[in-house]
């Protein structure tokens, strides 16, 4: 498979993905891009409560090993208290026989119990020694003592020269409860006199209170990291709303100022930064406000001019074409002033033409459109203009409808208008090649194309094809005598419709200029249903990009109807 064939299959996988988790992630992901003071806050609260749990943790540790260390220390030391006591009254008696020994292992326990904090005591015989009839038997204090002795403590303490022994288990709880609790054993010796052995000294000792402390710690910091959190996240949010009032303030005004609201000002916030940007903000809309005001001045002067001006021509244009027409259909003019004559209306015609678009682009100007709309089917109202354009052609002119079949609510001249400029612009430059013209429809809205192979435009030139009097070649012969605003207005209708003529071009491989007109007046945004890059230029893996999104152009304007 080649490479490319990989790539596009790959971009096609990551659209569908990213599709599928938009409904969901969409909403979030974008809140999150457009509010600076939700990232502010939440970052703020993420890394403290980073702090908080690591310094939480590192708290807990630390009481957790100095509570264990002492618990141990106090443990081993009682245990050592106990076995002294123990081991002073064995050296101290001369118990030789079974009844002596039996009291002095009874004696041995009483103080051990006395001495010891714990009741937790086994007393027994080390194994692997000498049987002896006179040694006394073994002895315990407290339930589940015996049990928690582990073999591992218990070999330890036969075969280790240590003085103590300990180990971390699992004491069981008073009562008849099955369930334990943390604790260590503490393993000694006692030794007896001669014949009778070595005895091994377990004390089991409780954690619980340790860990009731360290849970209780817990819930403490916990508490306090939640209500801490709390706070700060209060704090933050107070702040940000005061951090950021004065930018919002300034957002709203420049938003009112560049609606048209010349009064918009920002109020003095209290503060010397933001009392600056309120200043440069006002004087500036002073300035912008003053600017604006002198270019309404001109721009009416201007409109008015050009209206007036366009008017006043008719009188002496209507004149001039008479005495031209006189001059034409007379029969003893030479030929040369004959030919002359025509030349003259030819040209008064194109001026004529002139007068009339100048005088449509000074209504867009002054704002003073109105749509004549009426139910309109697309299809048949392409397919009459290009039978009116086709004699005038050297290209042959393909229409292809593929949908708007339905009429829809439009101004059947304005659109007509467009069609006859874009059709008559491909027949200009397309250098009689084929000239294919394509209408299709979605829910949304429907697409005009017209599609040329000739000559082509630059990135510079698309950029400016819109502009009034703006050619690409002026040295090039005109085919059907436009006058420079063809395009320009054609714009403007479509706008005035609430749709989108854009344009693609390259050179040497000719244009697509695409008309996209919402089915509904209420549409803010709609989905062209042709692409803008024609099908035989692009990658196919860039066509859903190709057939994208369009924002509604708004204009004042007013609509009619018949």
């Amino acid at each position: 498979m080649p490479a490319r064939e990989k790539r596009r299959r790959r971009r096609l996988r990551k659209l569908r993905f990213l599709r599928r988790i938009d409904p969901v992630f969409g909403p979030i992901r974008r809140r999150w891009q457009n509010s600076l003071p939700l990232r502010v806050i939440t970052m703020t609260v993420v890394i403290a409560s980073l702090l908080t749990l690591f310094g939480g943790t590192f708290i807990l540790s630390s009481v957790r090993e100095d509570l264990t260390a002492s618990k141990l220390e106090n443990a081993l030391e009682d245990s050592a208290r106990a076995t002294v006591a123990a081991q002073r009254i064995i050296d101290s008696s001369d118990a030789s026989d079974r009844s002596s020994l039996s009291s002095l292992m009874l004696s041995v326990r009483s103080a051990i119990r006395d001495i010891s904090s714990s009741s937790l005591i086994y007393v027994r015989r080390q194994a692997g020694q000498a049987a002896s009839q006179d040694a006394p038997l073994d002895f315990r204090t407290g339930a589940g003592v015996m049990e928690a002795v582990t073999t591992e403590l218990s070999n330890a303490a036969a075969t280790s020269d240590a003085e103590q022994l300990w180990q971390y288990v699992e004491l069981p709880t008073s009562g008849f409860d099955t369930d334990t609790l943390p604790g260590i054993i503490v393993a000694t010796e006692l030794v007896f006199p001669a014949g009778i052995g070595t005895y091994d000294l377990f004390i089991g000792y409780s954690f619980a209170e340790t860990d009731d402390s360290l849970t209780f710690i817990t819930r403490t910091l916990v508490v306090t990291g939640v209500f801490t959190l709390i706070i700060l996240l209060l704090l933050v949010w107070y702040a940000a709303v005061q951090l950021f009032a004065p930018i919002r303030e300034a957002a709203e005004a420049s938003k009112r100022l560049a609606s048209g609201d010349a009064k918009a000002r920002m109020e003095q916030q209290g503060d010397f930064a933001f009392d600056a940007l309120s200043n440069n903000f006002n004087t500036m809309a002073d300035t912008l406000s003053a600017r604006i005001s002198e270019l309404d001045t001109l721009s009416v002067m201007q409109q008015r001019f050009v209206s007036d001006v366009s008017h006043e021509l008719r009188t002496p244009l209507t004149t001039i074409r008479l005495a031209s027409e006189v001059l034409t259909n007379s029969e003893n003019l030479p030929p040369v002033e004959k030919r002359a004559a025509s030349v003259m209306g030819e040209q008064l015609t194109r001026f004529g033409m002139l007068l009339d678009d100048l005088l449509e682009i000074s209504r867009y100007d002054a704002g003073r459109v109105q749509l004549d709309t009426e139910p309109t089917s697309l299809v048949q109202l392409v397919q009459e203009q290009v039978e009116q354009l086709q004699p005038l052609s050297q290209s042959i002119i393909e229409v292809r409808p593929l949908g708007a079949y339905n009429a829809i609510e439009i101004d059947p001249r304005r659109i007509s208008r467009i069609v006859r400029n874009l059709v008559g612009n491909a027949i200009e430059h397309g250098e009689g090649r084929p000239i294919i013209v394509t209408l299709d429809s979605n829910s949304s809205a429907v697409a005009i194309t017209v599609r040329d192979y000739g000559i082509g435009m630059t990135e510079a030139q698309v950029d400016r094809v819109f502009d009034r009097f703006w050619r690409a070649d002026p040295s090039r012969k005109r085919t059907l005598g436009g006058t420079g605003l063809g395009l320009a207005i054609a714009r403007e209708d479509a706008e005035a419709h609430g749709g989108v003529l854009d344009v693609w071009s390259a050179p040497d491989a000719g244009a697509n200029f695409r008309l996209t007109l919402p089915k509904n007046d209420n549409q803010d945004t709609f989905l062209s249903p042709l692409p803008l890059t024609p099908a035989d230029v692009a990658d196919p893996a860039t066509q859903s990009e190709q057939t994208g999104w369009l924002d509604r152009p708004r204009r004042w304007l007013s609509k009619g109807g018949r």
